[in-house]
């Protein structure tokens, strides 16, 4: 009995001390974590940076000098390119290493490797979509050219500087959370961001949907449901802009456009909200007299931030603004001469091709009249606690043949099952010496020849000089194709509907200073119909771009309060367009007490979604529920997914064939009208705010309906922020919803001394336990912007330096 208890006394303290120290499914090594010494409470900091540092560094060429402002922006100062970009990797990485993992990580299908099997589709899905395939031949790009090949090395090794400076106890807390460790940083890891970043912004596609709805109601309803050209619009080059070139010829449309084919194809419809603004006046419409820029890029909001700011300073380069946390160079921002932004252009540069394959073991396909042969890329995939899988991709000349089987993986459901993916973004491509360039230029031209580089995701480029000149260019490597090409699914078979070749640079649509003395962008239509080329046959809504136009228009003085004003407008054009047709058609007689004290509510209403504004909440769920009750009876098949018409052709239904058949539901006994609908979804839209939120009241206000908030990128529990009660919607100006909004706002007054300002929702650091980790969220959710220290040298007194780093070779 006594040897029971001893032996008993000895294995019971190994097990707790084995299970304490492992990680179990989401449950982190407790112990580990909760060790003074190595753990979390080594994370906790209550000055992130508190005094000066002498530091030697063997990848250093020359002394290298970064100072810390007051909300722990560096100021890098180096005597070349090497050693700026060196300091720009060690420094982003000692802020936000674990965040850089991370989302290469999840870039390149690595996810299993840190939670286990669980992950097993994501990283299926990132390999299939061909994400590690299109980062290598990026990297072929950025290697081949010496400057983009001196950056990412430099940038690479400051990382890993970095890296092997850490040691257990200072890990990043997610880290010790997960547990694993950080390994090297390599250069594919760079070209994979920026793979990502084309999946975030480029990797849409409604083929699927349109390729359904063709097939169900033929060419005529699908054309006019889904028109080439919207209703409503007010282009980013403005109308009347002369083409200064030849076009190319187009190519000719393969017979067997309107009768493509496709397997079974299931999908997910689209959400509006990954958008953006920019804008650029001339000096003729400032109270300075000089240009003045503005950006506000739309992205998933999260902490970490996915923007870092950053001044780089090196011979021939003195810019600021926000890097991506894993590439070098500056993304957005401006130096003493220039500024420039970018928004999505939404261009058609992914492309899916159904394949005929000669038997099961997918080893050639039909292409024009003959059996071509695949090839095959072999995927290992490490999982955590399980053996590694080995997952075979095929590939055409298109491109990786996605899924040849259904999945249950929800981000694939609209990857249609056999086929082929032509994406731009697996092309060879050197977009970092686009930012190479900009962060030196001084003038247009400079401008210009960066944006010959520039590949995928497509981006309108903003610009504006000291000099008093703007420009915008929607910019990237567009294919050459016919009209339409890609709005359905697309026959692998035919070589007439493979990309023809590319749109020359200097024909992409670009305007300079034209005679309104603005330009703008807001996602909608790159151009006017006369542009000869086809980039894409939808954009975004065209209300946040109208809005910024009419405003600009109207203003003159303007200054950087008025362009701070205009990023936080919340005005709705959507309200403006719709209440005058559908308030006249509620019946007050019908409504209960609640549902008529929201109808007086709604009539009284200025039409700004603030965050104090009931009739905001009521008009968003009335106009949802009124687009469901038209489309989703015609649109609505098991089996047969497909998309709702554009909010702009809902309108024009609305306002100008009030009487259209598309307003009677097929699968009711009796017709109803748009006056029924109209009530229908006004009272459940009351009806539905009462049971969530109580009497109409304080509750209804649109900032808590709303409920914006920034989560952490990996969604840890008590790691994002509180609810901000703040206004905005996806389609106004100040485009806001639940975790989706501005990531980065920035105005840029040039001259003879440029001024910034800016702000992004979180801090500089990605440490939970840091007062710079969200310090910046309440100044922007206030829609307040910083100024910018613009420091010119180390010794520099207008910036508010906290700490300075010295930085010597070793």
């Amino acid at each position: 009995m006594n040897r029971v208890k001893a032996l008993t006394c000895i294995i019971i303290p190994i097990l707790l001390a084995y299970a304490f120290n492992t990680k179990f499914g989401d449950t982190p090594p407790i112990l580990k974590l909760l060790n003074p010494f190595t753990g979390f409470w080594q994370n906790a900091e209550s000055d992130m940076i508190s005094a000066n540092k002498k530091i030697s560094l063997k990848g250093a060429l020359d002394k290298i000098d970064i100072l810390f402002d007051d909300r722990m922006i560096p100021h890098v100062f180096a005597q070349n390119d090497h050693d700026v970009y060196y300091a720009q990797g060690y420094v982003t990485a000692m802020h936000r290493l674990w965040q850089m993992d991370f989302q290469t990580r999840f870039a390149a299908g690595r996810i299993a490797e840190v939670v286990g099997i669980k992950a097993i589709e994501v990283d299926r899905y990132q390999r299939r979509m061909g994400m590690v395939y299109g980062a290598e031949n990026s990297l072929k790009g950025m290697m081949a050219d010496p400057k983009a090949k001196e950056m990412i090395l430099a940038y690479t090794e400051g990382i890993n500087a970095y890296i092997h400076s850490l040691s257990k106890s200072n890990l990043p807390l997610e880290y010790k959370i997960l547990d694993f460790k950080p390994e090297d940083w390599t250069p594919i890891k760079c070209a994979l961001l920026l793979k990502q970043m084309s999946a975030v912004l480029a990797m849409g596609s409604d083929e699927f949907y349109m390729t359904n709805i063709l097939k169900k109601f033929g060419p005529e309803i699908t054309k006019d449901l889904f028109p080439d050209y919207p209703f409503k619009e007010s282009p980013i080059i403005p109308v009347g802009t002369k083409w200064d070139f030849t076009p190319l010829p187009i190519p000719p449309t393969p017979t067997g456009f309107t009768d493509m084919l496709t397997g079974d194809v299931r999908t997910k419809q689209k959400v509006e909200g990954i958008g953006s603004n920019n804008w650029a006046v001339s000096g003729a419409k400032t109270e300075s007299g000089s240009p003045i820029l503005a950006n506000d890029p739309h992205l998933d909001l999260t902490l970490p931030s996915i923007w870092y700011q950053i001044q780089l300073n090196a011979p021939g380069l003195n810019s600021y603004g926000v890097s991506l946390p894993g590439a070098p160079g500056i993304i957005i921002g401006f130096n003493k001469d220039i500024a420039w932004g970018v928004t999505n252009v939404a261009a058609d540069v992914l492309d899916f091709y159904q394949i005929k394959f000669k038997d099961d073991s997918h080893k050639q396909y039909w292409y024009n009249n003959n059996w071509k042969n695949t090839s095959q890329r072999y995927e290992k995939i490490k999982i955590r606690g399980s053996a590694d899988e080995i997952d075979t991709v095929y590939y055409t000349h298109q491109g990786p043949v996605v899924y040849l089987q259904k999945t249950q993986y929800s981000r694939a459901n609209n990857v249609p099952i056999g086929n082929a993916l032509r994406w731009i973004a697996h092309d060879q491509s050197n977009e970092l010496m686009t930012f190479y360039y900009l962060n030196r230029g001084k003038n247009y031209a400079d401008y210009r020849k960066a944006l010959t580089y520039f590949t995928a995701p497509a981006q309108n480029f903003i610009f504006a000089s000291a000099q008093n000149d703007i420009a915008i260019t929607p910019n990237g490597k567009f294919p050459l194709k016919w009209k339409d090409q890609g709005k359905f699914i697309l026959d692998g078979s035919d070589p007439g509907n493979d990309w023809q070749g590319w749109i020359p640079a200097s024909q992409n649509p670009t305007v300079k200073n034209p005679p309104r003395n603005f330009v703008s962008s807001a996602n909608q239509s790159s151009t006017d119909p006369t542009y000869p080329y086809y980039i894409n046959w939808e954009f975004a809504p065209y209300e946040r771009g109208q809005r910024i136009n009419d405003r600009l228009a109207a203003m003159t003085k303007i200054n950087v309060d008025s362009m701070r004003t205009l990023q936080g407008d919340s005005y709705s054009l959507i309200a403006e367009n719709l209440l005058p047709y559908i308030l006249p058609l509620i019946n007050a007689a019908q409504l209960n007490a609640t549902q008529k004290e929201a109808f007086n509510i709604t009539t009284k209403w200025n039409k700004y979604f603030d965050a104090n504004e009931v009739a905001a909440s009521i008009f968003d769920l009335w106009t949802k529920r009124l687009d469901n009750n038209i489309w989703a009876d015609d649109f609505t098949i098991a089996d047969v997914p497909m998309r709702f018409p554009a909010r702009d052709r809902t309108v024009q239904l609305i306002q100008k064939d009030p009487n259209s058949k598309w307003f009677d539901k097929v699968n009711t006994s009796q017709k109803e009208t748009l006056s029924d609908l109209v009530n229908e979804s006004f009272k459940f839209a009351c009806d539905s705010l009462e049971r969530k939120y109580g009497p109409i009241g304080k509750n209804w206000d649109w900032g808590k309906v709303k409920g914006t908030n920034v989560p952490h990128l990996a969604k840890i529990p008590g790691f994002g922020s509180k609810k901000l009660l703040i206004g905005g919607a996806k389609s106004t100006v100040n485009a806001i919803s639940e975790a989706n909004g501005p990531s980065w706002r920035m105005v840029i007054e040039l001259g003879k001394n440029v001024k910034g300002h800016g702000v992004y929702p979180g801090g500089q650091s990605g440490n939970p336990g840091s007062p710079f980790y969200d310090n910046m969220i309440d100044t922007w959710a206030n829609g307040k912007l910083y100024d910018l220290f613009f420091m010119q040298s180390p010794d520099d007194k207008s910036g508010k330096i906290i700490s300075h780093y010295k930085i010597s070779k070793k």
